[in-house]
C-alpha cells in the first residue's frame, strides 16, 4: 500500500500505553494520526510529535464527528476503556458506560462521518474461564466479570453495525501485554498498574517492596498461574497489519487472538525479572483472586493464516528487559 492511499487514522485512547505505542506504529508506517483522548489514564506526553493532538472524550459524538470531517478520518483504533478487572466487579456502570456506551457513541459517530474501517482493542477476558487451555476463536465466549462483558458487547455492536452499514472491523482479543518501546519512546506509565510485569518492574527498581503471588495451587507446573504474554510491539504492529488487511479488503471482517501460543507462570517471570537485574524480588504468597483461571493461553493459528504478523520480540528476557528499561526511564524523568 503506497503512503499516498494511506487514510488518516483516529486513534482513541492514544496517551495510554497500548495507544501510544499504536500511534507510534502507525506514524512509522506512513499513516497520518489525529488522537483523542481525555487525559484521565493517559499522558499528553506519551502523544508522538508527529500526531494531532486532541483532548476530549469518545462520549463527546458532536466532538468525535467534528474530528472525523475535519480531519477526513477513514478508519479508527479504539483503545479508549477501563481495563482493571477488579474494579469492573466494585463498579460495573462504569465499565458499561465507559467500555460499552461510549463505544457505541463511538461507532455511531463512525458510520454518521462514513468512517470506512475499525479496530477495537478487544480482550481474552472475553472467554471468561475456558475449559480448554489454548483458546481460540471458536472457543465459546462467557465471561465472568463485567469488564470482559462490556469488551463483548462492544465486539456485538460492530458485528451488527458491519452488518448493516458500509464499515468493516477488526476486533483483536489480546492475551497479557507487557513491555515497551525498543526505541524508549513510550511504555506503561500508569500509577498503580495491576499487570504482573509492570508490578514487577516497579519492585525491581524500589517502587514496590513487593510482589504478590495470588495463587499457588493451581494445577500447573509450579502451582503459579500460567499467562500468554504479548510485547506491546508485536501487538501494535499486528493492529497495523489488520487495518492495511481491513483496507485492502473491504468487504470482509474479522476476530482474532493476539498472543504467542504459549505461556509463562508468575514464578517464572519472577525469575526472568531477577536474572534482569541480578537481584530477587521479595515475594508474598496470597490466596487465589476469584475469577482467575489457572491457565489461559492464545491459540495464534487464526492471526497467523490471516495476516502477514510474525512475532518478533517473543521472548521472555526480552519483554522484560524493555519493561525495566522503559521503569527505569520513568525513574530518571520524577
Amino acid at each position: 500500500m503506497t503512503e499516498e492511499k494511506r487514510p488518516a487514522v483516529l486513534v482513541t485512547g492514544g496517551a495510554g500505553y497500548i495507544g501510544s505505542h499504536a500511534v507510534h506504529a502507525l506514524l512509522d508506517s506512513g499513516f497520518p494520526v489525529v488522537v483523542v483522548d481525555n487525559l484521565v489514564t493517559g499522558f499528553r506526553w506519551a502523544v508522538a510529535d508527529g500526531a494531532t493532538f486532541v483532548e476530549g472524550d469518545i462520549g463527546n459524538a458532536a466532538l468525535v464527528g467534528r474530528v472525523i470531517a475535519e480531519h477526513d478520518i477513514g478508519a479508527i483504533m479504539h483503545f479508549a476503556g477501563s481495563v482493571v478487572v477488579p474494579e469492573s466487579v466494585s463498579d460495573p456502570l462504569k465499565y458499561y458506560d465507559n467500555n460499552t456506551g461510549r463505544s457505541r457513541a463511538l461507532i455511531g459517530a463512525a458510520i454518521d462521518g462514513g468512517v470506512k474501517h475499525f479496530i477495537f482493542s478487544s480482550t481474552a477476558a472475553t472467554y471468561g474461564m475456558p475449559d480448554v487451555e489454548r483458546v481460540s476463536e471458536e472457543t465459546p465466549t462467557v465471561p465472568i466479570n463485567p469488564y470482559g462483558r462490556s469488551k463483548l458487547m462492544t465486539e456485538w455492536m460492530l458485528r451488527d453495525a458491519a452488518a448493516a452499514h458500509d464499515i468493516n472491523y477488526g476486533a483483536l482479543r489480546y492475551f497479557n501485554v507487557a513491555g515497551a518501546d525498543p526505541e524508549g519512546r513510550t511504555g506503561q506509565s500508569t500509577a498503580g498498574a495491576t499487570h504482573l510485569i509492570k508490578v514487577a518492574v516497579e519492585a525491581a527498581t524500589g517502587k514496590r517492596d513487593h510482589v504478590a503471588i495470588f495463587g499457588t495451587d493451581y494445577d500447573t507446573p509450579d502451582g503459579t498461574g500460567v499467562r500468554d504474554y504479548i510485547h506491546v510491539w508485536d501487538l501494535v504492529r499486528a493492529h497495523v497489519l489488520a487495518l492495511e488487511k481491513l483496507i485492502a479488503e473491504p468487504e470482509e471482517s474479522f476476530t482474532l487472538n493476539c498472543g504467542y501460543g504459549r505461556g509463562f507462570s508468575v514464578l517464572e517471570v519472577l525469575d526472568a525479572v531477577d536474572r534482569a537485574t541480578n537481584r530477587t524480588i521479595e515475594r508474598r504468597m496470597a490466596p487465589r483472586r476469584e475469577g482467575d483461571p489457572g491457565i489461559i493461553v492464545s491459540n495464534n493459528a487464526k492471526i497467523l493464516e490471516t495476516l502477514p504478523w510474525r512475532p518478533e520480540r517473543d521472548d521472555l528476557d526480552t519483554i522484560v528487559g524493555d519493561a525495566l528499561a522503559w521503569e527505569r526511564k520513568l525513574q530518571e524523568r520524577g
